[in-house]
């Protein structure tokens, strides 16, 4: 399972880069907003800050408009990845950008029904959105390991994008689903590096060691 940045923020993006476990990037047009207000000139930056896949999202809401800004994000970067909302405007666009061989991502998904919709118009990614579905009382890793399930299935090539992901156990439980992407904040990647006995090995194995070579030091003189 690959690994995404949900953010628009360089420095971020910089510091996760160094990790070497930097798949790709998920944005929007208010994180972009947040950070920049030339949009354009910002959305340039991420794509050339990130090795992989960077997906720019379009805010037009009828299917001739969105197509016609589709074009225009695919022509931002070469790794650039457009995406559109799940609304039959939005697939309807998203499937003349995935017929021209321009890699697609179906957004604010949320239903399995919705996700074989995506597949069907060839999208490069679906992006199903667990927390917000926990948000309002249902079960989004359950429609996380459907989709899988029927992907799996039915032999769709369209990616499997787990989003709106809240928590390190998000995480896990969207890669032991099957999903083939998790895209998540700045503050959950980095929790996933963390654990109390980690901190502790090391401060234990630190102190160890400083104590061996002060000892040999004062053995030598």
């Amino acid at each position: 399972m690959k690994l995404f940045l949900d953010t628009a923020n360089l420095e971020e993006i910089r510091e996760i880069k160094k990790w070497g476990v930097l798949g790709g990037l998920t944005s929007n047009p208010t994180l972009i907003a947040r950070e920049h207000s030339d949009i354009e000139t910002h959305m340039k930056a991420l794509c050339a800050e990130v090795d992989g896949p960077v997906s720019l999202e379009t805010t037009e809401e009828t299917a001739d408009a969105i197509y016609e800004q589709g074009l225009q994000l695919a022509q931002v970067a070469s790794n650039a990845v457009v995406k559109v909302a799940m609304t039959p405007d939005g697939i309807s666009a998203g499937k003349r950008l995935a017929d021209q061989g321009i890699p697609v991502n179906v957004t604010l998904t949320f239903s399995p029904a919705q996700a074989i919709l995506a597949a069907e118009i060839g999208a490069t990614y679906v992006s199903p959105f667990l927390g917000r579905l926990d948000d309002v009382g249902a079960d989004g890793m359950y429609v996380l390991r459907e989709i899988c399930e029927i992907y799996e299935m039915q032999g769709y090539d369209t990616l499997v994008l787990a989003a709106s992901l809240r928590h390190p156990m998000h995480v896990i439980e969207a890669a032991k689903a099957g999903a083939d992407v998790a895209t998540m904040p700045y503050s959950v990647f980095t929790q996933l590096v963390k654990h109390p006995l980690t901190d502790v090995g090391l401060e234990k194995f630190l102190s160890d060691w400083n104590k061996l070579q002060k000892e040999l030091k004062e053995g030598v003189h």
